[in-house]
């Protein structure tokens, strides 16, 4: 068996939940071998960009070495990512393949102060541009995710090189629209080429 370490990250305001698919997730992941990591991140009401970067350095240094190093990002923990990226982040480069799911745009960032400094604005786009993601790196997002008016192409796909993938009603991927499991991401998680489906 091909043996996994990985990293799973929440978003605003997440308590890690355990009706969330995050934490069934993770659950599911443990009981198969695979080594994983779902930290609660610092003051998820009130996040701190450079916290929660300083926080990713140091999950990613422990990503188990010899193994897929594999991570699972959601809302706002793919803007982090995507800052990490823009950084240089260390360890970014030790990463096999990634999974950014439901990030909320930018126009939507912008109306709560709480997170307002994740988005991904002037200097910050620049050093984006042309960055070489983590291959492979895949974008999911629901067709109709409330946070993400303008569409996951428009707002992150173009901007990235990426094809997002669209999950007809899938909302947020969040609680209130019924991902308390997710079976597909599971199956991602263990084939990198699994197709993801909604629950």
């Amino acid at each position: 068996m091909t043996t996994r370490s990985c990293l799973i990250l929440h978003g605003w305001q997440n308590h890690r939940p355990e009706d969330h698919w995050q934490h069934w997730l993770a659950d599911r992941l443990t009981e198969l071998g695979h080594e994983v990591g779902y930290p609660q991140l610092p003051d998820p009401d009130d996040p701190d960009l450079d916290v929660w970067l300083t926080e990713l350095a140091r999950h990613l240094d422990g990503l188990a070495a010899g193994s897929e190093r594999v991570v699972v990002a959601h809302s706002l923990s793919v803007l982090l990512w995507l800052h990490a990226v823009a950084r240089d982040l260390p360890g970014l480069a030790g990463v096999d393949r990634v999974l950014l799911v439901a990030p909320p745009s930018g126009s939507v960032l912008a109306r709560y102060p709480e997170v307002e400094g994740f988005r991904l604005t002037g200097n910050l786009l620049g050093r984006l541009d042309g960055r070489t993601l983590p291959h492979p790196t895949r974008l999911v997002a629901g067709d109709d995710d409330p946070y993400l008016p303008e569409g996951v192409q428009a707002a992150y796909g173009d901007l990235l090189g990426l094809t997002a993938e669209l999950l007809p009603g899938a909302a947020h991927l969040d609680l209130d629209a019924g991902y308390g499991s997710w079976p597909s991401v599971l199956e991602w998680c263990l084939d990198g080429e699994a197709k993801l489906r909604v629950r």
